[in-house]
């Protein structure tokens, strides 16, 4: 059975792939944003993290408050973040919420509620980050799907709406930045070992078992840890692939392209 990697150390490299890049993470106070901010810190990048708590993301980290449903909000996080860095590289949109349930599990409102901070965010972030990069010689955006992007899974019908809407999103905005020389990808991950998974296992009558169930579900033999998403995030956003564009990179133990019988 596969093992789950060590952290990345948190010590930055000043002559890593990303020194003199500068860097957003929404939702980069916890789980995958927190893991990724961390990776592209090590690797010498500047990193400021966009959260509605960002008192808890990585130290080194520039840490700006911001509500990704907001539009006045993004924006003031956006201007800061290129004021204290000087600019604008890389964008990670990684902030979202989840949803369960079958197709009547959630009012009008509660759709609303989710596509805005899942799918709408997206589109508010690159609006404001837009300007800067255009100005960087490396513009980069990675965007996190789901696997639930590409595969049906139960109960999760606004939650897969939403990942799908980016997944088409990132391809959308891909044709459209890349003649500007800004790459445009996104992550799909499995079910990952974040707070939120955490909070649905607490839930379950039988959380061992629960666990035990998501697990099994991947032909890896367990849930995909936040720093595996952050390698993927990190390899999409590097300078040195530059012809990499319109990805959409699965991090799933192979849950969307292996069957492990017959």
């Amino acid at each position: 059975m596969s093992q789950t990697p060590a952290a990345p150390s948190t010590a930055p490299d000043p002559h890593g792939e990303f020194s003199g890049l500068r860097a957003l993470v929404t939702g980069g106070a916890s789980g995958i944003g927190a893991a990724t901010a961390t990776a592209l810190l090590g690797r010498g990048a500047q990193v400021a993290v966009l959260d509605l708590h960002p008192e808890g993301g990585p130290e080194g980290a520039l840490a700006l408050r911001c509500d990704v449903a907001d539009t006045a909000s993004v924006e003031a996080a956006v201007t800061e973040a290129a004021a204290q860095l000087g600019g604008v590289d890389i964008v990670i949109n990684n902030a979202g919420i989840g949803a369960q349930g079958d197709v009547t599990g959630n009012d009008d409102a509660e759709w609303a509620r989710v596509l805005d901070v899942n799918v709408t965010s997206v589109a508010r972030v690159i609006r404001a980050a837009l300007p800067h990069l255009r100005r960087s010689e490396h513009a980069a955006v990675v965007n996190t799907a789901s696997i639930a992007s590409a595969v049906g899974l139960p109960q999760r019908v606004l939650y897969s709406a939403t990942k799908g809407a980016v997944q088409s999103m990132t391809l959308a905005m891909a044709a459209d930045l890349v003649g500007e020389g800004i790459r445009v990808n996104a992550v799909l991950p499995g079910t990952a070992d974040t707070p939120w998974i955490g909070r649905l296992l607490e839930k379950a009558e039988d959380p061992a078992a629960e666990r035990a169930a998501l697990e099994a579900r991947q032909p890896h033999g367990r849930l995909v840890s936040p720093e595996e998403v952050a390698e993927a995030h990190c390899y999409l956003a590097s300078p040195r692939n530059g012809s990499t564009v319109g990805v959409l990179l699965s991090i799933d133990g192979g849950v969307t392209g292996v069957r492990t019988r017959s």
